[in-house]
């Protein structure tokens, strides 16, 4: 009787093992899948190349463009929206966003990106600082919207297209840096140029850094 118990018991801890090591494989890829996809898509993309962004303006000029073999992308908000052709990231942007209260900006990431409360739109003087994929970890990263996950590919030189109530606006990558979390002076930023910030939390699922990626008008 105490052997078939013991028996018993080894086949429960072996199959209460193996259930759990299976619910750990479908969490790890339930979090990395989305991020994982991501990447493997980016690697085997044009990368840009071969693309022009058209919003509904442009659309009936740009006929000839589609029919040569190149790939028209159209913004999915035409109101305030991101475009960047080089890492396929095409989403909406929710205005004036404060970056200092994490229920606002989490559930503002869940429909898009942020603009910084206080920021300036496109066309305007001065910064618009934008972000997303700010989660403490890497499964709120994922679900508070992981669009700028890939924000580290972008060099200098690179498009990045921003859409304001109906208007295209064209920036082009001059700088890329990582800098601490404290270094809020880039979010604060003044200048006389037309520049955005687009950031991200580095690396993907920390806080430890941010990653920024600043462009000019062009």
């Amino acid at each position: 009787m105490i052997k078939k118990l013991n028996k018993f018991f080894e086949s429960w801890e072996t199959i209460t093992a193996g259930i759990l090591i299976l619910a750990g494989f479908v969490v790890l890829l339930l979090i990395y899948g989305p991020l994982l996809r991501d990447e493997v898509r980016y690697q085997f993309s044009a990368k840009g190349k071969g693309v022009i962004v058209v919003g509904e303006k442009e659309q009936a000029e740009k006929v000839a463009d589609e029919k040569a073999g190149l790939k028209i992308i159209k913004p999915v908000d035409e109101n305030f929206g991101i475009v960047i052709p080089k890492i396929s990231a095409n989403t909406k942007v929710v205005a004036q966003v404060d970056p200092t209260d994490s229920k606002v900006y989490q559930r503002a990431l869940t429909e898009g990106v942020a603009q910084a409360k206080g920021s300036a739109y496109p066309g305007e003087e001065g910064n618009i600082f934008i972000f997303a994929h700010s989660g403490a970890d890497l499964s709120e990263a994922v679900r508070y919207n992981a669009v700028f996950y890939l924000l580290g590919n972008l060099t200098v030189g690179d498009d990045i297209f921003l859409f304001r109530n109906g208007e295209k606006f064209r920036y082009v990558v001059e700088e890329k840096k990582l800098v601490n979390s404290s270094e809020v002076k880039y979010l604060k930023k003044e200048n006389g140029d037309h520049t955005v910030t687009l950031m991200t939390c580095w690396p993907a699922g920390t806080t430890l850094k941010r990653l920024l990626v600043i462009a000019k008008q062009n």
